[in-house]
């Protein structure tokens, strides 16, 4: 398995954007990454905090048919990022696997080694270099 990474794709009203919810899962289509797991957090413009399911989206639904184990989004990660997100607004919880690094992975490993750490670096950190 290549390394796993847990994203928050937050959008700025309560519903889902259909045609970026669509590229994100042209990615997964594409074989770039694999999604283990998902959630679909609102954050009402009272700020009460509310979570759902893929299946309970048309646009979403059968993408996590696949799933074998235990959910590995739970409560505190609805939370914990609903703190990123704005009144009024959804966001995507997304875990997945990032597969075109997996043989990277499966090499390191077969050497003794491990992935020790990784961290995303912000787009407006990378546009100033």
């Amino acid at each position: 398995m290549g390394p796993a990474e847990f994203i928050v794709l937050a959008f700025p009203e309560e519903q889902l954007r259909v045609a970026a919810v669509e590229a994100v899962m042209g990615l997964r289509k594409a074989g770039v990454v694999r999604l283990i797991d998902g959630l679909v957090a609102t954050k009402t413009a009272g700020g009460e905090v509310l979570s759902a399911e893929f299946d309970e989206f048309v646009e979403l639904r059968g993408l996590l048919a696949h799933r074998e184990a235990a959910p590995l989004i739970g409560p505190e990660d609805v939370r914990e990022s609903a703190e990123l997100m704005d009144r009024g607004s959804c966001a995507l919880l997304l875990v997945v696997e990032h597969v075109w690094a997996e043989d990277a992975a499966i090499a390191v490993r077969a050497a003794g080694g491990r992935i020790a750490g990784a961290v995303r670096l912000p787009a407006d950190r990378l546009g100033a270099a």
